[in-house]
């Protein structure tokens, strides 16, 4: 055991007596260090702005996909109003005949169910009659003065408007009361 003890001895007392080695650390010049700082705080303002450009790609993809959803039927609903303000005015005929009359009583019927379903969808009459004109809601196809009317109030609806949720379907065709110019 002695010995062994002894030849460790031998062993530190070689390597205390030669020169320690130490190992040279190149440190970076200070302009160095500059220019990588630099690099770092650009890339990471790199990724903010591209994290940022995807969050709000993301979110516009998602309000254009409610937006699509909310009103895809608006194309079908252009069509059917054409179709039941037609239908509309057939029911509405005014006749002596009792058959006609028995046959109307159940075209009313179908259309009540049919403009039932066009409002659960989301589509109303746009009121007129009466009302300010508003180039938003309503097309302005003649115009007339009666004298005791406001200037601008609808005199006549010619055709009905609708709206489909908050859009304009198709607007109202009126006869707006308004002075010429040359009453003025």
């Amino acid at each position: 055991m002695n010995n062994r003890y002894r030849e460790e001895e031998k062993e530190e007392m070689e390597n205390q007596n030669q020169e320690p080695v130490v190992e040279e650390v190149v440190e970076p010049e200070n302009d160095d260090v500059s220019k990588l700082k630099e690099e770092v705080n650009r890339l990471n303002d790199l990724y903010l702005r591209t994290l940022a450009e995807s969050e709000n790609f993301r979110k516009r993809i998602n309000e254009e996909r409610n937006r699509e959803r909310k009103y895809s039927a608006q194309s079908l609903m252009e069509k059917l109003i054409v179709t039941l303000d037609v239908f509309d005015k057939a029911v509405n005929i005014q006749t002596d005949d009792e058959k006609l009359k028995n046959f109307l009583i159940g075209f009313e019927m179908i259309n009540r169910q049919l403009q039932q379903i066009i409002a659960d969808e989301g589509v109303k009459k746009i009121e007129a009659l009466n009302k300010k004109f508003d180039p938003n809601y309503h097309h302005a196809i003649e115009t007339d003065y009666q004298e005791g009317v406001e200037e601008d109030i609808i005199l006549q609806e010619l055709q009905t408007g609708y709206m489909f949720k908050d859009r304009v379907l198709r607007p109202a065709l009126v006869k707006v009361n308004k002075k010429n110019k040359e009453e003025k």
